[in-house]
């Protein structure tokens, strides 16, 4: 089969030949549906030689839903052919926070940087991929995994942050998402469906304003010198109650601290590497600042349940496997519109 690896660290990925997975007890073969290109995956890319304690090569992709393919031995309750995503933040299992089921944050992968799908170990953007246990599956039932595989991170991202301020969002408050990309198309319909939280959307892309509308934003503004300024008078001088900062740059961080309410919080979803000079008065009293990270399992049902519900839906562009470095380069270009699956199958 073919893989899109990653053979070299700081080099560009390869599209390279390699064995169809055999999977051994406990173990899933799926046939891969959607493969999502993610910022996360461009880091890695970038990621200077014995960072991390990863052995290459690896194949990218760590938000993939797709087909059973093969059951390994001691493997019920599913079938070949079976719709599934697959839950990415693989735990041990056996520690505290993964038998709660918040598998993102297990303690032995905190102790020693364990590899998982995408990061170390061979990810979805391949014709297969093997998953350790049956217990990182989720069914799809009538959804198609080419559509679904965002719903793996680009929705259980955004939908974890929701969650976790859900407290401060009530009725008369205001959600501020910045960037409107892959995490924040999605934050703007998951702030509508679980939130009654008034949405604002902030991006440099018209187009991409123009999509946050469509998907329920009640007011969209452009980014630049005057943003902060717009949003306050929107918000009637006291600014966003949650900022969901989905880009994570310099000038976004510094845009969500000038634009955030006394007692509300900012949630930094992107990844752009930015800093926040942090120390009294960098945020409004009573201001929490918050790196969520993926989401759990009880978290993933629920945003497939919206997405069946048809309360969420990715914005999706498709790119075959041989042309996955392109879905990467636009990714880095910033002239996607929603999020860049690459499909294997077709």
């Amino acid at each position: 089969m073919q893989a899109y690896q990653l053979v070299e660290w700081q080099q560009p990925p390869e599209l390279r030949d390699v064995p169809v997975p055999e999977p051994g007890p406990g173990q899933v073969l799926i046939k891969v549906g959607g493969a999502c290109a993610c910022h996360t995956d461009l880091r890695v890319m970038d990621w200077p030689a014995g960072l991390h304690p990863y052995e290459l090569p690896f194949t990218l992709g760590h938000e993939n839903a797709g087909w059973v393919e093969v059951l390994g031995a001691g493997v019920d309750g599913w079938r070949p052919g079976d719709a599934v995503v697959v839950y990415g933040p693989w735990g041990c299992g056996r520690c505290a926070a993964c038998r709660q089921g918040r598998e993102m944050q297990c303690e032995r992968n905190a102790l020693i940087d364990t590899p998982i799908g995408g990061f170390g170990l061979d990810g979805g953007m391949a014709e297969y991929m093997l998953v350790p246990s049956a217990r990182f599956l989720a069914p799809l039932h009538e959804l198609d995994p080419r559509d679904a595989a965002p719903l793996a991170d680009a929705a259980l991202t955004p939908y974890h942050a929701i969650s976790s301020s859900s407290g401060l969002l009530r009725p008369g408050t205001w959600a501020l998402v910045i960037g409107v990309g892959g995490l924040g198309h999605m934050a703007v319909q998951l702030l509508r469906a679980v939130t009654p939280a008034q949405v604002v959307a902030i991006d440099v892309d018209g187009s991409k304003l123009e999509l946050a509308r469509e998907l329920g934003a009640d007011e969209t503004v452009p980014a630049g010198e005057s943003a902060a300024g717009q949003v306050r008078e929107l918000t009637g001088g006291l600014g966003a109650t949650v900022v969901f900062d989905c880009v994570g740059s310099d000038e976004t961080l510094k845009l969500a601290a000038d634009v955030a309410r006394d007692g509300g919080a900012v949630q930094v979803i992107g990844l752009a590497g930015g800093t926040l000079p942090f120390g009294y008065g960098a945020l409004p009293f009573g201001c929490s600042l918050t790196i969520p990270y993926w989401g759990s399992v009880t978290e993933l049902m629920e945003v497939l349940e919206l997405a069946r519900s048809g309360a969420v839906r990715a914005h999706t562009e498709r790119f075959s496997l041989e042309n996955a470095a392109e879905a990467y380069a636009r990714l880095r270009a910033g002239d996607l519109l929603g999020r860049a699956v690459v499909t294997p199958q077709g």
